[in-house]
């Protein structure tokens, strides 16, 4: 099995301007979005998590704080070349590591349709019913930790 080095790395880093390049890449510009500054400067209080394979950035994650129990996992996004490699799992698995060390106690999300596969496998669960955002159809999902 692969190794992975997943770790926690500060918003405004030189670290998470190289995750925002990727998610960029991955999510926005293939709906012809952009990050605004204000989007960026709100994810101060967030947790991002970065994975790297031999150094090079595979994939990433946010979760932002709902209230004391909850966290919401967001923006994740794997470099297409580390797609089906395991990166994603890895990167959720240790999200969920993280939550509960942290005293969380359930991980919301709201997923891509056609993400949502990766996410029945990972025991999260569907909450009502689809939705579209950003305009393409996403569920609400959530995992108790």
């Amino acid at each position: 099995m692969t190794s992975f080095d997943i770790r926690l790395i500060a918003h405004r880093s030189p670290a998470y301007e190289e995750t925002v390049a990727l998610r960029d890449d991955i999510l926005r510009k293939p709906l012809g979005l952009s990050f605004t500054p204000e989007q960026l400067g709100a994810e101060g209080g967030d947790y991002h998590l970065a994975c790297y394979l031999d150094g090079a950035l595979a994939g990433c994650l946010i979760l932002t704080p709902v209230d004391d129990v909850a966290l919401k996992m967001r923006q994740v996004a794997v470099a297409e070349e580390m797609q089906g490699r395991g990166v994603g799992r890895a990167l959720v698995e240790r999200s969920e590591e993280m939550a509960r060390e942290k005293g969380f106690r359930e991980i919301v999300l709201n997923a891509r349709e056609t993400a949502v596969p990766f996410y029945d496998r990972l025991r999260y669960e569907r909450v009502g019913d689809r939705f579209e955002e950003v305009g393409i159809p996403h569920w609400k999902m959530r995992k108790s930790i």
